[in-house]
């Protein structure tokens, strides 16, 4: 029983360090459209083919990477949570625009994840990964709701709005080699390659307020 509990434990470790060397390459490399399995498997110290033992593919290895990433968002923002509250609209936006800023790979994780990363894994890969977010997006709402003036509702489409923003802003404001030159070239198209987290910091008060005031006139 001990062998078998530490073989479990082994491999949740080896998991984690396939996770852990993912996110290191997605931010050395510029992004995790240039992470491969077998850099990922030699980064985490294991055998060409040892990644396969614990992920079908690339897909799935990615798709757990973002579910770990919604972990760490609700742990971040949980911390910056503790002891306040009465938090204002704006307070809120901005509590939560600091805190997913702070995980880039996950930002970039939500575009792949919409367009790609659900649908090229297994239904039941699929079903645990929505499960598994959206519970801890409950819980992000249910405690930002808590100590805030935001109704679960206002709070609910906020996260919404910062989950959309950040998955556009963030591929926007880290545009390829290529593009980065074409901006240096022409200048005035530059401007789409927006400030990321002054820029999602400033739309979601914009969106914050915008819910309160709009339910106020209603």
């Amino acid at each position: 029983m001990r062998e078998r509990a530490r073989s479990i434990q082994d491999k949740a470790q080896r998991s984690e360090d396939l996770l852990d060397a993912a996110e290191a390459l997605a931010l050395e490399l510029g992004g995790v459209r240039f992470v491969t399995v077998v850099a990922v498997t030699e980064r985490a110290g294991l055998h060409r083919t040892g990644a396969r033992r614990y992920y079908a593919s690339k897909e799935e290895l990615l798709l757990e990477l973002a579910e770990r990433g919604w972990g760490q968002w609700h742990g971040a923002v949980v911390s910056e949570l503790a002891e306040r509250s009465d938090l204002t609209p704006r307070q809120v936006a901005e509590l939560v625009a600091e805190t997913i800023a702070s995980l880039p790979v996950f930002c970039d994780l939500l575009s792949h994840v919409a367009m790609s990363l659900e649908g090229d894994v297994d239904i039941e890969r699929a079903r645990r990964y929505k499960r598994n977010s959206f519970d801890v997006h409950d819980r992000m709402v249910t405690s930002l709701a808590g100590a805030s003036t935001m109704t679960t509702r206002q709070v609910e489409e906020l996260l919404a709005a910062a989950v959309a923003f950040a998955a556009g802003f963030w591929q926007v404001s880290h545009p390829t080699s290529s593009l980065a030159a074409l901006y240096r070239q022409v200048p005035e198209w530059g401007h789409i390659a927006l400030d990321f987290t002054p820029k999602l910091t400033h739309l979601l008060r914009a969106t914050a307020m915008g819910l309160v005031a709009l339910e106020l006139n209603h």
